[in-house]
Order: C-alpha cells, then structure tokens, then sequence
C-alpha cells in the first residue's frame, strides 16, 4: 500500500491542467473499512494536505457521528476522491475532478484494501462514476443530496 500511496504522491498526469499545481490528497491502509468517496480537494485541503479539512469535512464527521480522531484513523476511513487535486477554479465554483485520477488509481487502492466493508459516495461525480445510470437525475441544488452508500 505503501508504495502505491507513494507513487500516487508522485503523480504528474494532469499537472498541465491544474491552477495550484500538484498536491495529490489521498489516504489508505489495507485495513482501512471505509472509503469515502467525493468530489476533489478544494483550496483549504490543497493547501493543508488534509483531507476534509473545511467545514464540508467538519459537516461529514457530524453526519457520520464519528470524532476527528477516529475520522482521521486511516484503518477506519480511507480518504479517495474522485480527482486527487484541487482542479482550479471556474466562474460558479470549483473545476469539476480531474477525469484521470479514478480510473487511474481506485481499483489499485481498493484491492489493496481486503478489509474493505463499505465505500461512501459522497456528490454526483461519484456517484455518477460508480453507480452510473443508477443515480437519480433530479436533484438539484436546493435538494438536500445525502451521501450514497453501497457495501
């Protein structure tokens, strides 16, 4: 896992399209139980290397009842986002998540992960990714889109 983590540090793929740069955000263990799935880092977590450090993370942890402590205990949640860094900036928010990095890197990471119970899809990037026609098509902004779960 290690070394995996270590290339995936490493990578350069889309560092033409990125505003900031490279600052892959992604963690993992082989014992990890969880993984949470979401969009890409925004500035806040490019800049720290945190991942859900904003307060999007903070809302996270509430919904999910866990504390940082166990949240950040990569044997409990591992950490792999649709697009592993922040993708830049655009009129109305964030860029969308770089394409590369899914197909790239999640299947390594998750058959590295034999303990693997859970995986959370958290927006429509991964749940349109992961769950493809499946995924309801009328939510909107204004709806309150609660996490996708699949085991």
């Amino acid at each position: 896992m290690q070394n995996l983590l270590s290339e995936i540090k490493q990578c350069r793929i889309c560092v033409s399209h990125l505003d900031l740069g490279v600052n892959p955000v992604v963690t993992a263990h082989k014992n990890s139980k969880i993984v949470i799935i979401g969009q890409a880092p925004g500035t806040k977590v490019h800049k720290s290397g945190i991942p859900w450090d904003d307060a999007s993370g903070k809302q996270l942890r509430k919904w999910l009842n866990v504390s940082d402590k166990v949240f950040y205990d990569v044997e409990n949640f591992a950490i792999v986002p649709m697009g592993f860094c922040y993708p830049g900036k655009r009129n109305s928010g964030d860029k969308p998540p770089r394409k590369e990095c899914a197909p790239q890197w999640h299947l390594q990471l998750f058959d590295l992960m034999p303990n693997l119970e859970m995986i959370i899809l958290i927006g429509m990037y991964a749940q349109n990714y992961y769950l493809k026609k499946k995924c309801k098509k009328n939510i909107n902004r204004n709806s309150r889109q609660l996490p996708c779960v699949f085991t």
